[in-house]
């Protein structure tokens, strides 16, 4: 099938559409630690290398939960392990902003978001593949990857403008949360047992 005409069916997918929606929190999520957790280290009044070794453990548990999330989408649904991903992490920015600000809970944060970070590339792949089969599957995907990135964009770019109004990053923690709980609740209508196949007519 023609790029424009996969694009154009993809685009009137409803359930291709809430997916890229929530692909966009993802991005937003994960720029935003990336970019800013040395700074949360910072502003919560905590020694300097714990923030590299916090990268370093959400690096680590992010290939756990990247190798778990691959086994897991061949046992239950993508949408709803999607789903649960992103109502994790909204439960775990809560904890954290609830919890003392100890080197002990930061890392354990860290840890819990680190099995969420990338986690979601899997299922959002194999709906991708499910909604459309494997034809125009990376263009597609492509398109997602590009919601990503945006979002990507607004949680790196909003945390610096954040911090630099209020002197911390509340807002945007909060903001997070909002995005999660979004996310979470946008995947539950996908059809993922109805795909529409891009075929030639």
């Amino acid at each position: 099938l023609p790029a424009r005409e996969a694009i154009r069916r993809a685009l009137r997918t409803p359930s291709y559409l809430l997916l890229s929606a929530g692909f966009f929190v993802c991005g937003f999520h994960v720029a935003f630690l990336a970019t800013h957790l040395p700074g949360v280290v910072a502003a919560c009044g905590l020694p300097a290398p714990v923030g590299a070794w916090a990268l370093g453990v959400i690096g680590l548990f992010n290939i756990i939960g990247s190798l778990a999330m691959g086994w897991a989408v061949g046992r239950w649904r993508m949408k709803s392990l999607l789903s649960l991903v992103y109502a994790a992490r909204a439960v775990a920015v809560l904890v954290f902003l609830l919890a003392p600000k100890t080197e002990a809970v930061l890392l354990v944060f860290a840890a819990v978001m680190g099995l969420t970070f990338l986690s979601t590339v899997p299922p959002t792949v194999g709906l991708v593949a499910k909604f459309f089969g494997t034809g125009n599957m990376a263009m597609l995907f492509g398109l997602v990857m590009l919601s990503h990135q945006v979002g990507g964009f607004l949680g790196a770019w909003l945390g610096g403008q954040v911090f630099e109004a209020t002197g911390n990053y509340d807002v945007v923690w909060y903001i997070d949360i909002v995005l999660a709980v979004a996310a979470a609740l946008v995947h539950l209508p996908i059809k993922e047992s109805a795909p529409v196949r891009l075929q030639p007519a």
